[in-house]
């Protein structure tokens, strides 16, 4: 799309122009290039308010112009995290995930066994791990 410098009248608006043009440039800027980010954090337990943790982690990721792929998020609405062989499957499945993001992004203070093995495997894959407190700020490892 072509921005003119001019209204319909011919008349020079620098004012709409720099409005239309940022919006634009933000339109643009959303259909950029997002990296895709493996949100890891817990799941069993407190289900109701580490579900909506990783939502507020996956909104962060969002926010910050990442793609998360959280599998807590997906998997437990239809298979049974409760049955071992699916649970198995399920991380299973989130393992495969990972391997197509760029970082793996560690939410919490509390490690649970689950989120455990998904850090195992990505320090044994070499990807890149970042660390994130509950108020999805940052820590060094």
């Amino acid at each position: 799309m072509s921005i003119s410098k001019f209204n319909a009248e011919g008349y020079y608006d620098p004012t709409t122009y720099a409005a239309l043009s940022a919006i634009e440039a933000e339109e643009k800027a959303l259909r950029a290039f997002r990296p895709i980010v493996y949100i890891c954090s817990p799941y069993a337990g407190d289900t109701d308010g580490n579900i909506k943790a990783a939502q507020k982690y996956s909104r962060h990721a969002v926010d910050n112009g990442y793609i998360p792929v959280a599998p807590h998020l997906l998997f437990p609405q239809f298979m049974n995290d409760a049955d071992p062989k699916e649970r198995q499957l399920g991380l299973f499945f989130g393992n495969a995930l990972m391997s197509k993001c760029s970082e793996v992004w560690v939410f919490g203070s509390v490690i649970s066994p689950g989120m455990e093995a998904e850090i195992k495997i990505a320090k044994w894959k070499n990807y890149r791990l970042r660390y994130f407190t509950e108020n999805c700020e940052e820590v060094s490892s």
